[in-house]
């Protein structure tokens, strides 16, 4: 099977799989997906799920979120994890947000990626997300897969992104990718995976990957 069959055959198995795709984070504007997904990095989307509502209760703007103190919002992050530097980085992109940005989450990626604690992933996330501009986020799930499918080289997620975004038509990547990481936890997981459920990585995985199985 050719690469370009292969990831025909990907996009059509998803596409039946997950024809309609909602982000996993719960969130009503830019700047609480924003916050959502800075707080997601080495935590689960269920944690941060259970913890948003929380936070956001009391502060769901850049405005609101100056008015608690670093030790506040670290007390109720807590269960997310890394939340001391969490919670500096919510606090002072905030405070950056409104000196900088009127209290406006930028559609800029660059802008994104200069705010305190967001990194490309998260940047990535908001501009797909909250802003419709076509990205291509990686994160454990699509990082594994596109190796296992043989798409990538699996050296690191900069390289991943690059090669999805040059295999993938442009006009996908945002639906894409939230396709990718569903499928990633339902069929393909790191731990427990049988690759009898795993219709993809069955039909065009990496031979290396299939002998060992």
């Amino acid at each position: 099977m050719l690469k370009s069959e292969k990831v025909e055959f990907m996009i059509s198995t998803l596409e039946e799989l997950y024809p309609k795709v909602t982000p996993p984070l719960d969130h009503k504007d830019s700047y609480t997906l924003l916050i959502a997904v800075l707080l997601s990095a080495q935590s689960t989307d269920k944690g941060v799920n259970k913890i948003t509502p929380i936070l956001f209760n009391k502060a769901d703007t850049p405005q609101k979120m100056v008015k608690l103190s670093v030790k506040q919002i670290r007390d109720i992050i807590r269960p997310v994890g890394l939340s001391p530097m969490k919670s500096k980085g919510i606090f002072e992109l905030s405070k950056i947000l409104i000196e900088k940005y009127s209290g406006k989450v930028p559609n800029d990626i660059k802008a994104l990626e200069s705010l305190p604690a967001v990194g490309h992933k998260t940047a990535s996330v908001v501009m797909s997300q909250a802003f419709g501009v076509p990205s291509f986020p990686v994160d454990t799930h699509i990082h594994r897969l596109m190796y296992r499918w043989g798409f990538s080289s699996g050296k690191n997620v900069m390289t991943t992104e690059k090669d999805a975004k040059r295999l993938f038509p442009i006009d996908l990547w945002n639906k894409l990718h939230l396709q990718i990481i569903f499928y990633g936890r339902e069929y393909s997981p790191a731990r427990g995976w049988n690759i009898q459920k795993d219709i993809i990585t069955k039909s065009i995985g990496r031979k290396s990957i299939l002998k060992k199985l």
